[in-house]
């Protein structure tokens, strides 16, 4: 087992497992987490060549497993490390690249608004950089990042620059209440007239590239966090003595993440995979709160937390096949 993915379950079992609770309770994830995971070298994985897949997904799985708004406020950090690694503006990979990967800069992302037919944030060229505006519904860590991906569709370019997480002019937000992963803190920004200067833009590509080149790769690694949830569940249902019923859970879950992987060739398989990986996570906290019975549905306690986590994971990084998907599947729309 690789070295980091070993550690990663460590963390998630004795760190971010035990205080999963009071996190959900106050809504907030401890500073000490994202600390930790810096230090033991969590936040440069995406720019680490060496790191496969399977490691990934492994390491991915067990943090949502652990803390699931830990795991999802820490993954938005690597779209953007990923982006600045990857770009030709060398000034911006000088002064921020090595900070990223260290974690001693911490990054967010509000790109899925530029991914629908009409997007809902636009960038237009003016004299020194890029004018944006429109609304990113959902964007996590606020206070918690210091640097924020921001993407604006200009005709059919995808622009992406990277801006200090903060309000300022042209640029607001408003927190939003979430029925899991409060701790996220994720918020909705508003951008109205923002000035972005070019020094600061790090990527301008064609929106077929944007949405086509890693959309499969990125879909992949958003079915961890499901599997990873669905994992814990059946952990506890083994904990609660139903050792068959988690056995069988598990065999599901290693089909639906062979499938996953398997997306990754057949493309066009990947949102069936990833509505399999939702609806099995849904399954699996409910199968949870059986096993436990009637201190299941106390707050505090584990079950009630994952079903709700389930029902968060239905539409995180979600897109409208597979929404569409999940329907047939819980209406049994042939």
């Amino acid at each position: 087992m690789n070295e980091l993915v070993a550690r990663a379950r460590a963390i998630a079992d004795e760190v971010l497992f035990p205080a999963a609770a009071e996190v959900d309770r106050s809504g907030k994830v401890p500073r000490s987490h994202f600390d930790l995971l810096a230090a033991d070298g969590f936040y440069g994985i995406a720019v680490d060549e060496a790191l496969g897949l399977p490691e990934t997904v492994a390491i991915l799985e067990a943090f949502a497993g652990g803390c699931l708004a830990t795991m999802f406020t820490w993954i938005q950090h690597h779209g953007l490390t990923r982006g600045i690694y990857a770009s030709t503006n060398e000034p911006l990979r000088e002064r921020y690249l090595a900070e990223l990967a260290a974690g001693r800069l911490r990054g967010g992302v509000a790109y899925a608004a530029v991914i629908p037919p009409t997007p809902k944030v636009r960038a237009s060229r003016v004299d020194g950089g890029y004018v944006f505006d429109g609304e990113a519904p959902f964007v996590s860590g606020w206070g918690v990042i210091d640097l924020l991906q921001v993407a604006g569709r200009d005709g059919d370019t995808i622009v992406s620059a990277v801006i200090d997480a903060v309000d300022a002019p042209g640029l607001t937000h408003e927190p939003l209440t979430l029925v899991a992963a409060q701790g996220t803190a994720t918020v909705h920004l508003k951008l109205a007239d923002f000035f972005v200067p070019d020094e600061r833009i790090y990527a301008t590509v064609p929106y077929e590239d944007f949405v086509g080149g890693s959309a499969a790769f990125a879909s992949r690694l958003n079915g961890c966090a499901p599997l990873g949830v669905a994992d814990r569940a059946t952990r506890l249902i083994e904990e609660a003595g139903q050792g068959a019923v988690a056995d069988r859970l598990r065999k599901e879950i290693d089909d639906v993440r062979d499938r996953l992987d398997g997306g990754l060739i057949d493309q066009a398989s990947m949102p069936a995979a990833r509505v399999a990986a939702a609806e099995l996570t849904y399954r699996c906290a409910g199968a949870l709160v059986a096993a436990t019975g009637s201190r299941g549905i106390l707050a505090g306690s584990h079950a009630q937390r994952l079903v709700r986590e389930a029902t968060f994971l239905l539409v995180a990084a979600g897109r409208p096949e597979i929404r569409t998907g999940l329907l047939a599947t819980f209406g049994k729309i042939s």
